[in-house]
């Protein structure tokens, strides 16, 4: 009989038993549902759900916690990236376990076990809420029946009329004629020049003699 036996050994040993679960939370994180027996779906509900805890808060010492125990780069990357985003509200109970039947060959108990976030057909589109249970056993109270308190409206203020603002006309300026300067022909002038007779130097000869 083996006393205090707290959680399943599979019928493996501890290596064997480790990489089993490892690949098994790889193929939950990849493809987000997976079919097997029963013993092994509660064994690794147990293993992941706090490896998606730690993946709400992404720093570089989780992402080694998780990868130490997924050893897998890409189920890290897409536990922290995917589904951190959609578990991120969520305080707990991240896979749901299905009953499935009983296996052909050897009659063993199967199910499949699933992320609850990421499954549309339970949750119709929406995501899944969790009521709120308290520990006196009594019925907790439900956010719906407070009543809350309506906020009327805040008027806005009219906005202010702005005056049409008339336009002043400005006064026109009369230009004042300019005066027209007649202009003289250059052919006009040249003539007058020719015009002008010189004086002879005899007489001018003269007039100095007479003095």
């Amino acid at each position: 009989m083996r006393h205090g036996k707290k959680f399943n050994h599979l019928s493996r040993q501890t290596g064997h038993r480790k990489s089993m679960l490892a690949n098994m939370a790889c193929s939950l994180i990849e493809h987000k549902r997976i079919n097997t027996t029963v013993a092994k779906a509660k064994a690794l509900k147990q293993f992941v759900e706090p490896l998606i805890t730690k993946s709400k808060e992404d720093t570089t010492h989780n992402r080694r916690i998780v990868f130490a125990n997924l050893r897998s780069k890409y189920a890290v990357t897409d536990l922290f990236r995917d589904v951190a985003a959609k578990v991120g509200d969520r305080p707990g109970g991240y896979t749901r376990i299905i009953k499935v039947g009983n296996r052909l060959g050897d009659n063993a108990d199967m199910a499949m076990i699933e992320l609850v976030d990421f499954n549309e057909l339970y949750n119709g589109g929406k995501k899944e809420e969790k009521k709120a249970k308290s520990r006196r056993g009594g019925k907790a109270k439900k956010s719906e029946d407070t009543p809350v308190a309506e906020v009327k409206p805040v008027e806005a203020a009219p906005a202010p009329v702005m005056e049409e603002v008339v336009a002043t006309p400005v006064a026109e300026v009369e230009e004042a004629p300019v005066a027209e300067v007649e202009e003289t022909p250059a052919a006009e002038v040249e003539t007058q020049v020719e015009e002008t007779p010189e004086a002879p130097a005899d007489e001018e000869a003269k007039e100095e003699e007479k003095e």
